[in-house]
């Protein structure tokens, strides 16, 4: 054990902890009038130590080099100096907990963050944290089996979107989990790139352009989130065998949930709800076009006389995505409950409930898809089918499309026709004459009713 003078060198009180597997390890509480240097502090512990940050504010940056747990009392703070990252993180199985942090820098480039846990701080832990105001929150670089868990993260809440940083970014941490987390006012809430095996789960988003920007992690699970008010829900793009279940979207304003190159994957009971929202808020920051690999939303909704309109514009958004099954979904609300196009026909589709979608399904395509799965299909809220034999399938298939819809997608100046005798004809003689259809959804086991709405994650 360390002399008592080495902890009074510091202004400390040292008391001796009972640790069986280190036992010279010590709990060293810090009083910030009186710990003129954190820093100081951190490099003279010994792996196993505790450091106990009293109520105040202490200076940063500071780097954790050694397998340390760091623990804030209520009100114990970590300040930047604007420059590069508060926190850094850099030895494994480091434990930092219960702080504020703030005062990060302002590059990108530089990844200047709140809390930045590096590619050797294998099995960290950043929990219970609130991480204010700084470019990203918490940065994963690497690091594997690391954890992101119950922290309180809000950007800066200034500029374009797409010029801040993200809550929580994930790049190539294996076995990394962000969980529990409230992130708002940032660019993504959860931005993960090049990794695998990761679970983000029990999350809460807001004011941000994406709640989760998925792109090249496979193997992994999207869990119990909640996206309120975001641009785009769900961005799940060029990732595989994925478990994406009980999320939910609530007036996400372009896309609740979007698969782009996302393959092989299970979404089940999801719920995205859409409202009538501003129209300003379409032009307000936030993305409208093709930026990182997002499909550009269509923008063909007109505001209504009160200056609203649907959001998200879809609910679902599919694009050469395939061998994905939807399964017990709710999409609700809509300007368009599921768009799919570029050869994402090899989904199945049952048990999902489309409800009051403004339009049910956008297809731009001439194949047959049947969207039933062992005699169960969907249950669309349009649908105006009869049940003679009381089974629970509509004795009918749907179609939600024709060849007028299939027009007006591709030329909607032509909308202003709709109303005409000559498009009337050739919708009535499409449903009198089935052949006539080029191709399209079919639903040959249209479900009468809704199924259970899916369980929603507590607030």
């Amino acid at each position: 054990m360390r002399h008592p003078k080495d902890a009074a060198r510091w202004g400390m009180v040292a008391v001796v902890a009972a640790i069986p597997s280190l036992a010279d390890a010590e709990t060293i509480r810090l009083a910030a009038a009186a710990t003129p240097s954190l820093q100081q502090v951190i490099d003279h512990a010994r792996p196993g130590d505790e450091l106990v940050l009293e109520s105040g504010e202490f200076s940063g940056p500071i780097t954790v080099g050694t397998s340390i747990a760091m623990r804030g009392k209520p009100e114990a703070a970590i300040r930047g100096n604007g420059q590069g990252s508060v926190v850094t993180i850099t030895a494994e199985d480091v434990i930092f907990s219960g702080m504020t942090v703030t005062g990060a820098g302002g590059s990108l480039e530089d990844m200047n963050s709140g809390v930045f846990v590096a590619r050797t701080a294998k099995r960290a832990i950043v929990e219970k944290n609130r991480i204010e105001g700084n470019l990203y929150g918490i940065y994963l670089h690497g690091a594997d089996d690391s954890m992101a868990r119950d922290n309180v993260i809000i950007g800066t809440g200034e500029g374009r979107l797409s010029e801040t940083g993200n809550g929580v970014t994930v790049w190539n941490a294996p076995g990394a989990r962000v969980t529990g987390n409230d992130i708002s006012f940032g660019r993504d809430g959860i931005a993960t790139n090049a990794s695998k095996r990761n679970v983000f789960s029990g999350n809460r988003f807001s004011n941000l352009r994406f709640a989760i920007h998925y792109m090249y992690t496979d193997d992994s699970e999207i869990s119990d989130n909640v996206s309120t008010g975001n641009s785009v829900g769900y961005a799940i793009m060029f990732s595989s065998r994925l478990k994406i279940t009980g999320n939910v979207s609530d007036g996400d304003r372009d896309h609740g949930l979007l698969l782009n190159y996302a393959n092989s994957s299970t979404i089940t009971g999801n719920t995205v709800r859409g409202h009538m929202q501003p129209a300003s808020r379409w032009s307000e920051r936030g993305i409208r076009s093709q930026e990182h690999g997002v499909p550009a939303a269509d923008d063909e909704t007109a505001a209504d006389t009160s200056g609203m309109r649907p959001g998200p514009e879809k609910c679902v958004f599919i694009y050469n995505a395939n061998r994905n099954r939807l399964r017990d979904n709710r999409f609700e609300g809509c300007d368009i409950g599921i768009h799919f196009t570029a050869g994402s026909e090899g989904n199945m589709m049952s048990g999902n409930a489309f409800i009051a979608n403004r339009n049910q399904v956008k297809y731009v395509g001439t194949r047959y898809v049947d969207w039933s799965e062992k005699g169960r299909g969907n249950y669309w809220s349009d649908n105006p089918a009869f049940d003679l034999d009381g089974d629970g399938i509509a004795d009918n298939p749907y179609r939600p499309n024709d060849l007028i819809d299939r027009v007006l997608w591709t030329a909607p100046q032509a909308r202003v026709l709709t109303s005409s005798p000559a498009v009337q004809v050739v919708r009535w003689a499409q449903a009198r004459f089935p052949a006539l259809l080029p191709g399209g959804v079919t639903d040959s086991h249209p479900l009468m009713s809704p199924p259970q709405p899916p369980r929603e994650p507590r607030s």
